[in-house]
């Protein structure tokens, strides 16, 4: 294993040494978006050294290409993992924090195995297990960085969907995000169903 996978697996090293055995990773994708849900991932992967998939880092810094076929590796050996998302009309509800904390929470509390410890990205989530915030985690922690590639690499591919009903926004190259193209066409058409209300009342019509 190279110098550089060893190091992002220190947290994970230091809670095993202290007799923790299930360690999952969560983040989320999608909080800075003008349409889409967001998308959060929990997973607990296996850590003995056979099993580490080689290559996982934050999600973007890894290329389109790679991430999908990291995605596929990382759920083939996942202990387990959980996918969920929360929908513009819930985010425009609540916030696009309120969803986030409970996107993540839900995928936690989905696992089929109950994590002893979750490692997430400088959140504090309200969930029954001991948790460990690491700033910048996705960057640093295998787990939180296996995380966040399966959820990017899922909303990466329901955006490119949502291209094909809603063509004018051009979701597959922009995901959602606020490039003028997106902007221009927000004016020009104003907002299609995916949209979030609270996130765009500066472009639409």
């Amino acid at each position: 294993m190279n110098e550089k996978m060893l190091k992002k697996l220190e947290y994970e090293r230091e809670l095993m040494e202290k007799g923790y055995r299930y360690i999952a990773g969560v983040d989320e994708v999608g909080r800075g978006p003008l349409a889409g849900p967001v998308v959060c991932c929990a997973v607990i992967m296996p850590l003995n050294e056979e099993d580490i998939v080689d290559g996982v880092d934050d999600s973007k810094k890894v290329s389109e290409k790679k991430r999908k076929v990291l995605a596929e590796e990382i759920k083939k050996r996942a202990v387990s993992y959980k996918i969920c998302r929360i929908e513009p009309e819930e985010i425009d509800e609540i916030n696009i924090l309120q969803a986030t904390k409970k996107c993540m929470k839900e995928c936690v509390m989905g696992l089929e195995i109950p994590p002893d410890v979750v490692l997430v990205d400088a959140l504090d989530l309200d969930i029954p297990y001991k948790t460990r915030g690491i700033i910048k985690g996705d960057a640093l922690s295998y787990s939180i960085g296996a995380a966040s590639i399966v959820a990017k690499v899922y909303r990466d591919e329901l955006m490119e969907k949502y291209a094909e009903v809603y063509p004018y926004y051009g979701f597959e190259k922009n995901k959602g995000y606020g490039t003028k193209a997106h902007i221009d066409a927000l004016k020009e058409r104003g907002a299609c169903p995916i949209h979030r209300k609270t996130f765009i009342k500066n472009f639409s019509v």
